[in-house]
């Protein structure tokens, strides 16, 4: 690949006390990431060298202050902060919190400004972030604010892909939330992001009911009778392949996902631990929707762990793929639908 097609990857680091700086290090020790992206880690060069000593990685970095100083085929690290920082693996720290929230901020400034083409996150505390000027649930609500678009949770595998109708949203509120307006947005998101994302030609989506058992013809609740089944019967009007509402507590047991391109989840947890029991540490969280390419891993910080260098990097690993392979596929379908070949008129004929 020439240079100037080497796709530059934004890494946030997370949270410090936890798994994302040996994740990272871990994923990029394989000196063929560097054959077909330019990865740039947004921290500061003593947490990275001290990430180095303590995992005792083989990695050498490039040192940058800005975007213009990056080298491809190596890694790069974009000094984002100054001050020296306390790690102390496995911690709650709000301190932590805020160096993550300067990663991630000076990396989504770099990605709208077309400095990266693509943003993995490493994992953060939601907790420990909160401040008077960062109050976000987490990363997909805080790029939703920054980016264009209508984001939305997309759990991905080579074989399974799981969104969301409503994402970090109490359970006693979920049925409140989810009206015709949300649910045609969302299909509309996921539709579209199997097409240019994922290079599907006519996506099969399959919803998953509101309530247990579709709600028993109203016996359990009557959200799916009175605002999931006509709304999916009027998208399936416009061609669109949308099937459902399925009862969620057999659908993934009886491998009836297997038959869909996508599943769309109510609520969480009814997408999450199926997505999860199936793929964990090789599964993806992208949020489609947007107008950039942002992926992570689909675990925590697991801070039981941190330090001990046993974190798995194989899902970190999947979300770097994955996000390169999102971005080259979206800039594919751009540039087709940008240049449709204009049908030559006939001889003979005017």
């Amino acid at each position: 690949m020439k240079e100037e097609e080497n796709i530059i990857v934004g890494i946030s680091i997370g949270d410090l006390n936890g798994i994302g700086g040996e994740i990272v290090l871990k994923t990029f020790e394989d000196p063929r990431f560097l054959d077909f992206c330019t990865p740039v880690i947004f921290a500061s060069a003593k947490v990275m060298t001290f990430f180095k000593s303590h995992f005792k990685s083989q990695i050498n970095f490039n040192i940058i202050n800005n975007i213009g100083q990056l080298v491809h085929n190596k890694v790069n690290v974009l000094n984002c902060w100054n001050e020296p920082v306390k790690i102390e693996f496995g911690k709650e720290d709000i301190k932590i919190g805020n160096f993550a929230i300067k990663s991630l901020e000076a990396a989504t400034k770099a990605l709208k400004e077309n400095e990266i083409h693509v943003l993995v996150t490493a994992p953060i505390n939601k907790h420990n972030i909160q401040s008077e000027d960062f109050k976000f649930p987490g990363h997909t609500d805080y790029l939703a604010q920054q980016l264009e678009g209508e984001s939305l949770m997309f759990m991905i595998t080579d074989t399974l892909r799981v969104g969301l109708l409503t994402d970090h949203v109490p359970v006693k509120d979920v049925a409140t939330h989810i009206t015709p307006e949300l649910i045609e947005q969302k299909i509309s998101t996921v539709y579209n992001s199997l097409k240019k994302d994922f290079k599907i030609e006519r996506p099969k989506i399959a919803v998953l009911g509101i309530n247990p058992h579709t709600g028993d013809n109203g016996v359990i609740g009557s959200e799916d009778d009175d605002i999931l089944r006509p709304t999916l019967k009027k998208i399936k009007e416009t061609g669109k392949l949308v099937y459902g509402p399925y009862a969620a507590d057999s659908f993934f047991g009886s491998n009836n996902y297997k038959n869909f391109d996508a599943i769309i989840a109510s609520y969480h947890d009814q997408g999450l631990i199926p997505f999860k029991t199936l793929s964990f540490g090789q599964g993806v969280n992208y949020t489609a929707g947007l107008n950039k390419v942002r992926t992570s891993p689909d675990h925590g910080t697991a801070y039981e762990i941190a330090g001990k260098g046993v974190a798995d990097e194989n899902s970190f690993k999947e979300a770097v793929f994955s996000g390169i392979s999102i971005y080259r596929n979206r800039m594919s379908y751009e540039q087709l639908t940008a240049n449709p070949l204009k049908k030559a008129p006939r001889k003979g004929y005017r």
